[in-house]
């Protein structure tokens, strides 16, 4: 579930608490909450006690106050993660830059330099794949970890791996030179040659993606 659908279903007392946490990392007092939220000091402390379960939020350093100190409360680093981040944007406009200034074949090395690099790193699992199908299973499980919604699907004959929530969908609608950072990425990954069978930039409803024999040392975005 995508984080800001959860963000929504917690009810407005506690998206309201979540977000005064946001806006003072050191902490905030039950007693502040309590003037914040306008509710009693036992709902504070029933709110903070089911988000605390569920991992969003954490004890902080306690504050002083002239007699015994005051807990704190702070958002641990899954409850940041409730609170979208326009991502896309900043990174479209980055992309921009480079082709206004650097042009699309210098894009394009830079996106399959970094994919290469981030790959290479993700690459001692996968790399040890004894065929193509067992390196196309651990990819998928390597890119549905990365949010990509993965998965293993027979076509023609081949276990291909197929993608169905591409994390640079909204950015490769405008710029597709985005795929080549993907391609190196698995590439790298696998330590075999990757070929694209399927986009959802072309209309199909999935990315599918094809692993070759080890042999190769290269990969492909055709």
């Amino acid at each position: 579930m995508q984080r800001a659908s959860v963000l929504k279903q917690l009810g407005a007392t506690r998206q309201k608490l979540l977000r005064t946490l946001l806006l003072c990392p050191q902490g905030v007092t039950v007693e502040d909450l309590c003037r914040e939220l306008g509710v009693t000091h036992n709902a504070v402390r029933q709110h903070l006690a089911a988000l605390s379960a569920q991992g969003f939020i954490a004890r902080g350093e306690a504050r002083p106050s002239g007699g015994r100190p005051r807990a704190c409360f702070v958002l641990t680093a899954s409850g940041r993660e409730l609170f979208p981040r326009n991502y896309a944007l900043i990174a479209r406009g980055m992309i921009e830059y480079l082709y206004a200034h650097s042009g699309a074949a210098a894009v394009q090395a830079m996106l399959t330099e970094m994919g290469a690099k981030l790959g290479a790193a993700a690459s001692a699992r996968l790399a040890a794949a004894r065929d193509p199908d067992e390196a196309t299973r651990l990819l998928a499980e390597q890119l549905d970890a990365l949010g990509y919604e993965a998965q293993t699907v027979e076509r023609d004959g081949h276990l291909e791996a197929e993608a169905w929530n591409c994390v640079f969908h909204s950015l490769a609608k405008a710029h597709p030179d985005i795929c080549y950072f993907d391609i190196a990425f698995m590439g790298a990954a696998t330590g075999r040659p990757v070929q694209r069978t399927a986009c959802m930039l072309h209309g199909h409803t999935a990315c599918r993606f094809r692993i070759g024999a080890a042999t190769a040392k290269t990969s492909s975005a055709d």
